[in-house]
């Protein structure tokens, strides 16, 4: 399956985010981590996450508690 576009954003903790609609996916590239796809992820979440004030407050209290994830690839 092919990575979306990914879209840069402001945050000490996320470099760019993306969201894969047909498979509900919405993918991390972490700041000095890797790249990460969270399943399951509802668009209006997403929507949400891409928004937020604080994208690292988001995905730590939202994102990760409640979906599963797999590791992509390290950052680059």
């Amino acid at each position: 399956m092919a990575i979306p576009e990914m879209q840069p954003v402001e945050s000490s903790c996320v470099a760019k985010i993306g969201y894969d609609a047909a498979a509900k996916e919405a993918y991390v590239k972490f700041l000095g981590g890797g790249l990460y796809a969270y399943r399951d992820v509802p668009a209006h979440v997403f929507d949400d996450f891409a928004n937020a004030d604080s994208k690292g407050t988001f995905v730590n209290t939202v994102i990760k508690p409640r979906y599963s994830v797999r590791k992509i690839g390290p950052a680059g």
